[in-house]
């Protein structure tokens, strides 16, 4: 993400311009824009003509259009970000207050126009726009004929391409057509790698199955990689790390990246240290579960006790439709720092973002135990502060 313009004043009003750069850039999009927000971008619109002799015909022109945000649609396959609102500025296209719709798109600018920008949404501007926040670690989840190839981000954990690919059975007789399958399949995973993977940002690329399904696949690429003298692969050999998962499915990265040796070579990434938390907060719960809280409540009162040395928080929050809601969060998040305490913000397309919704979204490890905290009203009816 591009920052072109930023004019907010200190009361927290005005105005950011922003160009996407790469698709990933719109999910930044998506949490900063909210309902009620105004953006101003360039779109496409389909205008009605009428000719002197009374025949009429349609043209598509290009116009800027500035919206009230009324619905926000993210569709995170296509990595698409659509706003739909009113125009509240005069055009020669659109009437005041006809509803339009404006898809963001890669290289285009947009404005963004808050009535209140608080840290939080600075807090994304500023990681969006950091060139060093991109994917650095790729995964390759694998089991027999089923692979998922994924690159986590600093913000979410993709998957660019699944390979599905049927191996005949090892039956006596049938050796050799269960080799051409293997084969097959094991090719499908390496273009993958080859097509999705940037080695020029690329850190580390895991590959991750049960069994011998990985160390299989790796005597094969790079037996490849030599035969057909491959630079690529060649050159980023020690890149790559060998690793056990239970499953092909994107469910058993949780596993991958909590393994210390992983952690350890991903240790200066954003995941790693989300994964690395949330485990603490996990070891602190079973350890001492008077240092270790979820639920809104809960972590509330902590907070006011200036007792959180950590405090993990879903991103999702902050996509409130409620302003008081959203407000809430964020002053817990700032008394929070105010009082020494250091904050996670998880996005929710990680796969540790998924494990931390299940806590409610938002938990916290304290500095010292507060066992009055578990004996207070239990918060079982929590989950309704979620939006």
């Amino acid at each position: 993400m591009k920052l072109v313009r930023k004019n907010v004043d200190r009361a927290g009003e005005g105005s950011v311009t922003l160009i996407p750069e790469e698709p990933e850039d719109m999910w930044h999009a998506y949490n900063l824009i909210a309902e009620g927000d105004q953006v101003r971008s360039s779109t496409i619109r389909k205008v009605q003509n009428e000719s002197a002799t009374g025949s009429s015909s349609s043209s598509r022109v290009r116009t800027t259009l500035t919206i009230s945000v009324e619905s926000i649609d993210f569709d995170t396959q296509a990595q698409v970000l659509r706003l739909k609102g009113r125009n509240i500025e005069e055009n020669q296209f659109v009437k005041m207050g006809a509803y339009h719709t404006i898809d963001l798109e890669v290289n285009r600018s947009f404005t963004l126009m808050k009535p209140e920008w608080d840290t939080i949404a600075l807090e994304r501007i500023e990681m969006a726009c950091d060139v060093t926040q991109n994917a650095d670690v790729a995964a390759v989840i694998m089991q027999d004929g089923l692979a998922h190839v994924c690159l986590i981000t600093s913000s979410m954990t993709l998957v660019r391409s699944k390979i599905d690919v049927a191996i005949p059975r090892k039956r006596k007789g049938n050796v050799q057509q269960h080799e051409k399958g293997l084969s097959k399949f094991y090719d499908a995973v390496m273009q993958g790698i080859l097509r999705h993977v940037n080695f020029d940002v690329v850190k580390c690329v895991l590959i991750a199955s049960p069994g011998f399904v990985k160390d299989q696949f790796y005597e094969y690429m790079f037996q490849q990689a030599v035969k057909t003298d491959n630079k690529v692969l060649i050159d980023n050999k020690s890149k790559f790390m060998l690793v056990h998962a239970s499953s092909g499915f994107k469910h058993s990265l949780k596993e991958v990246l909590q393994d210390p040796a992983v952690i350890a070579k991903m240790s200066d990434t954003k995941a790693a240290g989300e994964v690395k938390a949330l485990e603490t907060f996990y070891t602190t719960l079973q350890l001492e579960p008077a240092k270790a809280f979820y639920g809104k409540k809960h972590v509330c009162k902590a907070a006011d006790a200036q007792a959180i040395e950590m405090l993990l928080i879903s991103d999702n929050l902050f996509r409130c439709q409620d302003v008081a809601t959203r407000k809430e969060y964020v002053q817990l998040v700032e008394s929070v720092r105010d009082s020494g305490g250091e904050v996670k913000i998880f996005s929710s397309m990680h796969v540790s973002g998924e494990q931390l919704a299940q806590l409610t979204g938002v938990a916290a490890i304290l500095r010292f135990p507060m066992p009055e905290l578990e004996d207070s009203e239990d918060e079982a009816s929590d989950g309704s502060d979620m939006d």
